[in-house]
């Protein structure tokens, strides 16, 4: 497969910590970079490509590059990305597409085939041995689904995603996550209740969802950067048992230690697990499934080629839809229907 010449919009967190890492990892190339201050860390990790100082000129290169990876701020994805497709580009936007439904809307009508989103978190491992459990049936009937992404940062850092009120926040940076894995598995959202709070940030940084999906499953879905106790990650029950994560990605959590004695006694052989199937006081670790994160830039170089689209950006127009109603539903303190 040939390398595919990648523009990147934004060199940051996202930029630079996971897309040009990312791309890395599946032999594609950052050619072109816009960055106001970030120049020296572009020469160091891609020498040659080029520097530029804003998405009007990052377009003048439009006809050298195959992809264009929107990975700015939040409140300026939309802009950004519609300068692109105007442009004739490819185009991966990181989550969330927009701060708004309208403005999501408008990028799909726009995008002619050539847009896709960066919901990265359906290659989680957790996410796809969820899934691979649901397909089973192993868990029987469904009707409560529980994901947390809590920390506990009484310190929180000095960004534009804790002080810019209206594009930054947990709702819109964790949430846009949470809401498009719940529905990933349990289907379109028919409810939203919501209580969001921000405790020690300008921008929300305590988010509680309560979603019903169509098929009647009800997601629980909770953000926090002020949460003492994370955990556990994901809960899952069914009418066969119950699926539980404890940990996440290496936060410190109480629910940790069986984790640590699974993986302590665990005999040459045996495999990674990825969560357990519980049912009472039975536990039975849940095997690691192959895939991951590495699986997306591949992914994306099939589709610029012709494959099938990643992520249809109508997922993120959905999801997009479920956190404006939560906003509705917190201000009011009411459930909102869709």
């Amino acid at each position: 497969m040939v390398a595919m010449r990648i523009g990147l919009v934004g060199y940051g967190g996202a930029g630079r910590g996971i897309h040009a890492r990312l791309a890395r990892a599946a032999g594609q190339q950052v050619t072109h970079v816009v960055t106001g201050r970030r120049a020296e860390q572009v020469e160091q990790d891609w020498p040659g490509a080029v520097v530029v100082p804003d998405v009007d000129a990052l377009l003048g290169h439009v006809d050298e590059l195959d992809l264009v990876v929107v990975a700015s701020p939040s409140g300026d994805h939309a802009a950004h990305a519609l300068a692109a497709l105007a442009a004739g580009a490819h185009v991966l936007v990181d989550k969330p597409l927009a701060t708004r439904t309208a403005d999501a809307q408008r990028l799909v009508d726009a995008a002619d085939g050539r847009l896709t989103v960066f919901q990265n978190r359906r290659w989680d491992p957790e996410q796809l041995a969820l899934r691979a459990l649901l397909d089973s049936g192993e868990l029987g009937r469904v009707h409560r689904f529980e994901r947390r992404w809590e920390r506990y940062r009484p310190q929180p850092q000095d960004r534009w995603k804790e002080n810019d009120v209206e594009a930054g926040g947990l709702l819109l940076d964790l949430g846009a996550h949470l809401v498009d894995s719940a529905v990933q598995l349990f289907g379109p959202v028919r409810s939203v209740y919501a209580e969001l709070q921000a405790l020690t940030t300008p921008a929300v940084d305590d988010v509680f969802l309560a979603v019903t999906h169509d098929g009647g499953v009800i997601s629980h879905l909770q953000a926090g950067g002020l949460t003492g106790a994370p955990g556990p990650r994901t809960r899952v029950l069914g009418a066969g048992g119950a699926y539980l994560v404890t940990s996440y990605e290496g936060e410190p959590t109480p629910f940790a230690a069986l984790d640590d004695a699974y993986e302590e006694s665990r005999r040459p052989g045996e495999p990674e697990h990825e969560g357990w199937l519980v049912r009472g006081a039975e536990r039975t670790p849940v095997p690691r499934p192959s895939g991951g994160h590495h699986d997306i830039y591949p992914a994306l170089a099939r589709w610029v080629a012709g494959g099938d689209l990643p992520v249809d950006p109508a997922d993120a127009v959905a999801t997009a839809r479920v956190l404006d109603a939560a906003r509705v539903s917190a201000d009011g303190g009411r459930v909102v229907t869709l």
